[in-house]
């Protein structure tokens, strides 16, 4: 027997998904849920499914957020999807904080919210922008990369395509990702790198894929293969790892601008070692669906 859910449609940059809130009731089969309700000519559309719930007791936290891919596989973390998150809790008078507490497969991660003057229907400012700290980033974690392909860009094709490949770093931001630079990323073909490398033996766990151009004013132009959802308009996570990347390999500074598909991200590898994601997030529609999962 199917029900209504009420679900909220938000995107950041571009990388959007289904918002729903979990914290008075809970979704039996969020998985089946995702993969149904994320594709585009018979559900709603979208990179994934987030739930917006309470966190565990002894997380610290103020909510907790879970996040399915549109495969129904679970993601450890998303920094687009979170700074919807904050956007969401503050503008539907869930909190009244600008600062919040967020729990995530990959730790608590601080959303800090800068508010406007202007006030939406409900009475309550809005949100402009969101910064989340995405804590330390780390080279080398077990279960996530082990190396075992001695090169990973012939793997992809890349050494056979007409773009060549000028450094390659693996990041891990609570989730992985293989961040690859190019001289030409119009040369580069998205689908076909991105699928391979995903399922790399490298990457016991799967692996998202940044390739990136870093442009003679300072952007770093990157476009992502997202490990569950295949090419993504942005993608908070591979922001963050491309910008570190770049400042590792002295091909940018620790403060630049990622320009994705779906627009430009704000990253900051601070003197404290960790990241900072900053960016638009925007509400594009709500509704109910049949959940019959």
């Amino acid at each position: 027997m199917s029900s209504k859910i009420h679900f909220v449609k938000m995107d950041g940059a571009g990388n959007d998904y289904i918002y729903v809130e979990t914290l008075h009731r809970n979704l039996a089969n969020p998985s089946t849920a995702a993969r149904k309700w994320s594709a585009y000519h018979t559900g709603i559309g979208s990179d994934g499914l987030v739930l917006i719930g309470k966190p565990s007791i002894l997380s610290g936290a103020d909510f907790s957020m879970r996040i399915f891919n549109a495969d129904g596989s679970e993601a450890m973390m998303c920094g687009n999807a979170s700074r919807c998150v904050g956007k969401y809790l503050y503008e539907r008078g869930l909190t009244k904080k600008d600062h919040i507490k967020l729990e995530t497969l990959s730790g608590v991660k601080v959303l800090a919210l800068k508010l406007s003057d202007s006030l939406n229907s409900r009475g309550v400012r809005t949100v402009d922008n969101v910064t989340v700290d995405m804590l330390e980033p780390r080279f080398e974690t077990e279960g996530q990369f082990t190396g075992n392909d001695p090169d990973l860009t012939a793997v992809a094709g890349l050494s056979d395509s007409s773009a060549s490949v000028l450094a390659s770093k693996f990041v891990s931001m609570g989730n992985p990702h293989y961040v690859i630079f190019v001289d030409d990323i119009k040369k580069v073909d998205i689908s076909k790198a991105g699928s391979t490398l995903e399922h790399a033996p490298s990457f016991p766990s799967r692996c998202n894929i940044e390739f990136a151009q870093v442009r003679d004013n300072g952007c770093i132009r990157t476009r992502v293969w997202e490990r569950g959802s295949g090419i993504t308009q942005a993608c908070g996570t591979g922001a963050c790892a491309t910008a570190v990347a770049a400042a590792f390999f002295g091909f940018a500074p620790k403060r630049s601008q990622v320009v994705m598909d779906g627009g430009t991200l704000e990253v900051e590898w601070r003197d404290d070692n960790h990241v900072y994601l900053s960016g638009p997030a925007q509400f594009d529609f709500e509704g109910d669906i049949d959940y019959d999962c």
